[in-house]
């Protein structure tokens, strides 16, 4: 039970895509969703008329994917670049 809520707490590895994104790992995955967010209003990511679906740029679409993506799928494309 003790390591159940310790999974956003652990450090994972970060591909060199993700690490493009949000810098150099290890890091937290806590950590990575917040960057990813930095990341994504720094260069003004989401769609103007719907804030839930991002608009990846180039740097970001080598981790989600060329396409828009709703911010909720958004965490699962992004967790299979963590291990």
């Amino acid at each position: 039970m003790a390591g159940k809520n310790n999974a956003l707490q652990k450090p994972v590895n970060l591909t060199p895509d993700l690490e493009a994104v949000v810098g150099k790992g290890p890091m937290t995955r806590a950590q990575v969703t917040s960057k990813v967010w930095e990341y994504i209003k720094k260069h003004d990511l989401q769609d103007s008329k719907d804030k839930r679906q991002i608009n990846p740029d180039a740097t970001l679409g080598k981790v989600t994917g060329s396409a828009q993506i709703s911010m909720f799928k958004m965490t699962g494309a992004v967790s299979k670049h963590m291990s």
